[in-house]
């Protein structure tokens, strides 16, 4: 069975600086990834490879089963839920909540002559209730508060029922509140066995879904530790990640860290 996805030996070059410096990395099937890392690091360079919309400057990379550069990205894509700032700025205004969710069914933004039945728009309804934003669904995209469009985006990403489903920073710009309710649906859904292998980047480990099994540790574009999430999210791992004195802990199935203050 293909891995769901695979990076061997991947550069990615612009204008002479590596956004990513031969990176390995391997996601398999019934997996919850995290990824972290400072402004800078390549989390969102690696969340474009894996929504194949980028390709590597070198090395390899293998999504559910195809390479890109070998198969057609506008027929892969469809198999890849997205949820990121990127794709927000696109969306029109004035495009309902509901709307904002039905039309990942054609991969579109912006509802144009397309139509869809009652299975399509009682999916989007269901989808948007999963992230606690149901009774939005007729309020335009541009009215909604940052946390509320973070969680329709979500929905949105879920909306083709996709193989492989990536959140690129879903829980920035929320306050505390926004912030935990989306934690707990994102909790709800990496524990569900139906929900697809998912890739979730954030700058803060207090943001990390309970349910989640991996983690990715990028700085400079490099790959500082990979693997299970209890033996790679360390405090000695985060410290070289993000170049100071850093300790994590765990309580329950949450994560927090915190700087070591030297005197």
């Amino acid at each position: 069975m293909p891995h769901a996805a695979a990076l061997h030996d991947v550069v990615v070059r612009r204008g002479g600086r590596h956004l990513l410096d031969h990176v390995d990395l391997t996601i398999d099937e019934g997996e919850r990834w995290v990824v972290l890392g400072p402004n800078g690091a390549g989390k969102s360079t690696t969340i474009r490879l894996l929504s194949a919309r980028l390709h590597p400057t070198s090395g390899t990379v293998d999504l559910l089963g195809y390479r890109l550069g070998r198969t057609d990205v506008f027929e892969l894509r469809p198999l890849i839920g997205l949820a990121s700032q990127e794709l927000a700025e696109t969306i029109p205004g004035e495009e309902t909540a509901l709307d904002v969710v039905v039309t990942a069914g054609y991969g579109i933004i912006g509802r144009w002559r397309e139509t869809y039945d009652d299975l399509d728009t009682g999916r989007a309804r269901d989808l948007l209730a999963a992230f606690g934003v149901e009774q939005l669904a007729d309020r335009a995209f541009a009215t909604l508060s940052t946390g509320e469009r973070k969680r329709v985006l979500s929905a949105r990403a879920l909306m083709t029922d996709p193989e492989l489903l990536l959140l690129d920073e879903p829980a920035s710009g929320l306050d505390l509140g926004g912030r935990e309710e989306l934690v707990r649906s994102l909790s709800l859904l990496a524990k569900d066995p139906d929900t697809p292998v998912t890739v979730l980047v954030t700058h803060h480990v207090e943001e990390i879904p309970p349910g989640y099994t991996h983690a990715l540790l990028l700085r400079a574009g490099k790959v500082v530790a990979a693997g299970p999430i209890g033996e790679t999210l360390t405090s000695r791992n985060l410290t070289r990640t993000f170049g100071l004195p850093l300790v994590v802990e765990q309580q329950g199935e949450r994560f927090t860290a915190h700087a070591v203050h030297l005197d």
